[in-house]
C-alpha cells in the first residue's frame, strides 16, 4: 500500500529536504525512521524539495510499504524514531499511483521579515531580520502584479531543472503584525508575505520576497515587477532572501 505523510519540521539543522551525500536532510531522517519501524528501505517522494534552512508546517511525502501497520498509525509510530525537530502530523493511505508532484495542487508558503532596530533572539530562526523601514503599501502594489499566470523566469535561480518557468500565483497577501517586546512602536513589526500558487520554481518565493523587500525600501521601483515578467531575466529581479525566513505552510490536492 502507498502511505501519505504530512510532515512538519524546523529546517535549521538540515541541508534541505532531498537526500544528498555528506549532509543531513529531512528525507534521510524520515527514511531511517521508516526502516527502523518496518525494516524496509523505501523510496520517499516529497511534494516539495525545500532548501537548506527552510521550515515546513505541512510538506507531503509518499512511500510504498508491505507493512501491516494501519495507515493512520504510521504518524504515531514514526514520531517515536524521529528527532524532535521533525514531526509526522498525519498519515493515511492513498491510491497506488498517487504522486504528490504529478497532480494538481495548491501550495502556500510564507516569508517572514522581522523589522526592528535590533534582532529578536526568539524569532531569529524563523524570520529574516531587517532594520530597514519598509513601505508595505508599495510592496502590496508590486505583489498584486505577480498574481496570475506568468513566466517567472526572473524569479528562478540557476540550476533549476524545470521544463517551463510559467507558473500561476493565486494570491499574495502581505500582513503586518505588531510584536510584543519590540524596541519601539515605530518598528517591531513582523511582515509576512504569504504566497499561494500551483507550484514554484527553484528559490522562487525567496526571490519574490527579496524583490518585494527592495521595493519596500525604495531600492527598486514598483514597475520593476513589470520588467521581470516581461524579460524573465533573473538579473532584473531582487536578491534571494535568506532561507530562515521561509516556511512552507501546506499543500492541498485537487480532486
Amino acid at each position: 500500500m502507498r502511505i501519505m505523510l504530512t510532515v512538519a519540521y524546523d529546517g535549521t539543522a538540515y541541508s534541505g529536504w532531498q537526500i544528498q551525500p555528506n549532509a543531513v536532510t529531512i528525507e534521510e531522517k524520515l527514511r531511517e525512521a521508516i526502516k527502523t519501524l518496518t525494516g524496509e528501505d523505501v523510496e520517499l517522494i516529497g511534494a516539495s524539495r525545500t532548501d537548506a534552512g527552510v521550515h515546513s508546517l505541512g510538506n507531503v511525502a509518499v512511500f510504498d510499504t508491505g507493512s501491516s501497520i494501519p495507515p493512520v498509525k504510521f504518524s504515531f509510530a514514526l514520531n517515536n524514531y524521529l528527532p524532535e525537530d521533525i514531526v509526522v502530523r498525519e498519515s493515511c493511505e492513498v491510491a497506488p499511483d498517487f504522486h504528490p508532484r504529478h497532480c494538481d495542487s495548491v501550495k502556500t508558503y510564507e516569508y517572514r521579515i522581522y523589522n526592528d532596530r535590533f534582532p529578536h533572539p526568539v524569532l531569529r530562526l524563523y524570520s529574516h531580520f531587517s532594520y530597514r523601514k519598509f513601505d508595505v503599501d508599495r510592496m502590496r502594489e508590486a505583489a498584486a502584479k505577480l498574481v496570475g499566470e506568468h513566466d517567472f523566469g526572473a524569479f528562478c535561480s540557476a540550476g533549476s531543472q524545470a521544463e517551463t518557468t510559467v507558473r500561476t500565483i493565486y494570491s499574495i497577501d502581505i500582513i503586518e503584525e505588531n510584536i510584543e517586546g519590540a524596541v519601539s512602536g515605530e518598528y517591531g513589526k513582523m511582515i509576512k508575505i504569504r504566497v499561494t500558487g500551483s507550484g514554484f520554481l527553484y528559490n522562487m518565493v525567496r526571490i519574490i520576497a527579496g524583490t518585494l523587500m527592495d521595493i519596500g525600501t525604495g531600492l527598486m521601483e514598483v514597475s520593476a515587477i513589470d520588467r521581470c515578467l516581461e524579460t524573465a531575466d533573473r538579473s532584473d529581479a531582487g536578491p534571494t532572501a535568506p532561507a530562515n525566513g521561509l516556511t512552507m505552510i501546506g499543500i492541498t490536492f485537487k480532486n
